[in-house]
């Protein structure tokens, strides 16, 4: 059985906020949860052009989630079951992500995303059919929610209150019930989720089990989105594409991801005049 789920997640920015606030997000994120065994591999990041979603940016990664994996998976699938291979193709505001499995060779799971600058509340974005639409769930994910479950607790590391937290730089916030019809700028994430595990017995669960840690990690991703507002306003797409070049040959010099902290930060690393740009990112990553 293949399950379709569509996601809305409505944030408190504009379209072209949102665009280096995810790319500035997605980075951070895979820094954090990297680690010396699990967590996330950048194979190819490069530009790309077709008939269908016009021009981007291509990548594709490998995920190393092995500690991540519920305790009936691994009562018939090895440690390595949640080695997933993800290939991405960023064509803003328009986006697709395709992750396999090579355990599970029949498994794929399809992200299919638009972006509008509305509250959610356009109905097939996604262009389906009415055979489609009929099968479609739809769920609007609010970020300011604190409802938990399992698979939130195995994504979550966020302790943000988003219904008390206030941004210094733009005022925005905090997020109160009903904030998605009142914010100004507001724009929605419309997530298209597609998964196929058929396989006899046990697809089901683990199409449902996957569905659920997408849904959480869409919350997650899009809390510390506004969460790190301060850290990301005022950066622009073409500085981000920057650091991501600087921080990935620093972790090959270091063998340790870095980040930005803000634009204050972002224009220190770029003095010429400097002898070494990096080096109190070293102090901070020896501590």
């Amino acid at each position: 059985m293949v399950l379709m789920k569509e996601f809305r997640i409505v944030m408190p920015m504009s379209l072209e906020e949102y665009q280096v606030a995810q790319m500035y997000m997605v980075r951070k994120m895979q820094q954090q949860n990297t680690t010396s065994t699990e967590g996330v591999e950048i194979l190819e990041n490069k530009s790309f052009e077709d008939d269908v979603l016009g021009k981007g940016h291509y990548s594709s990664k490998i995920y190393r989630l092995q500690s991540k994996a519920p305790t009936w998976l691994t009562t018939f699938a090895p440690a390595d079951a949640l080695i997933m291979q993800e290939e991405a193709w960023n064509a803003y505001p328009r986006c697709k992500t395709v992750i396999k499995c090579p355990y599970f060779t029949k498994f794929q799971l399809t992200i299919e995303t638009v972006h509008r600058a509305d509250n959610g509340q356009s109905d097939n974005v996604h262009g389906l059919s009415k055979g489609q639409l009929a099968t479609r769930d739809v769920e609007i994910v609010d970020i300011a929610s604190s409802a938990r479950d399992y698979w939130s607790y195995v994504v979550s590391s966020s302790n943000t209150d988003l219904s008390k937290f206030t941004s210094a730089k733009t005022g925005r916030g905090p997020l109160l019930e009903g904030w998605q019809d009142k914010s100004k700028p507001v724009m929605t994430a419309y997530k298209l989720v597609t998964i196929d595990a058929p396989y006899w017995g046990f697809g089901y669960r683990i199409e449902n089990a996957l569905l659920l840690g997408e849904r959480a990690l869409f919350l997650e991703s899009h809390r510390n989105c506004f969460a790190w507002i301060d850290e990301w306003f005022g950066l622009t797409v073409e500085q981000i594409r920057e650091l991501e070049q600087q921080s990935d040959s620093l972790k090959e010099e270091l063998g340790r991801p870095t980040l930005v902290k803000s634009v204050e930060d972002f224009d220190q690393r770029l003095l010429p005049e400097s002898e070494d740009i990096y080096s109190g990112q070293r102090a901070q990553l020896s501590t």
